[in-house]
């Protein structure tokens, strides 16, 4: 554990993130926002979608769409073995396909920062923000952005 996520137990104003990793990379998404985390299963290709959706595929009974955060973001395809965070908005179900799931952060605000300079430019327009850890840089998703570039979703706010 980091000494940002270990100095916050307890605080009130902490930053509480599901760690997930995209090409190598380490984003954050609030934890408001992730619903479930699955291993996808027979994604449905969509035809004429945009690159980033991946398909749909039935979930319980629900039809989710998948964004595939790798293209979202610009990055090659992988081979990696891939997972899905599960997120509801304005009554529909996506999902962000990613390479894989890692921990739950509460990081103390003091080590949050807006985007750097130097972040890929096409991150940028999906990033929130970021969180230097000791080892590694958090890249903070903001959810809301990647669903309205993707599927016009707009905030229920």
């Amino acid at each position: 554990m980091s000494t940002a996520a270990a100095n916050v137990e307890g605080r009130s104003d902490a930053h509480q993130y599901v760690t997930v990793r995209v090409g190598g990379q380490l984003f954050g998404l609030p934890i408001s926002s992730v619903n479930e985390v699955f291993v996808p299963d027979r994604i449905t290709p969509v035809p004429l979608a945009s690159r980033e959706i991946d398909g749909v595929l039935n979930l319980r009974g629900r039809i989710v769409t998948m964004i595939d955060m790798r293209r979202l973001l610009g990055l090659s395809d992988g081979t990696l073995a891939r997972m899905a965070v599960g997120i509801e908005r304005t009554g529909e179900a996506f999902a962000l396909l990613i390479d894989g799931v890692g921990d739950v952060l509460l990081l103390d605000p003091s080590t949050y920062e807006s985007n750097p300079p130097n972040l890929e430019e096409e991150w940028t327009q999906f990033a929130e923000g970021v969180h230097r850890l000791e080892t590694e840089l958090l890249v903070v998703l903001d959810v809301e952005r990647v669903l309205a570039t993707v599927g016009g979703v707009r905030s229920a706010a």
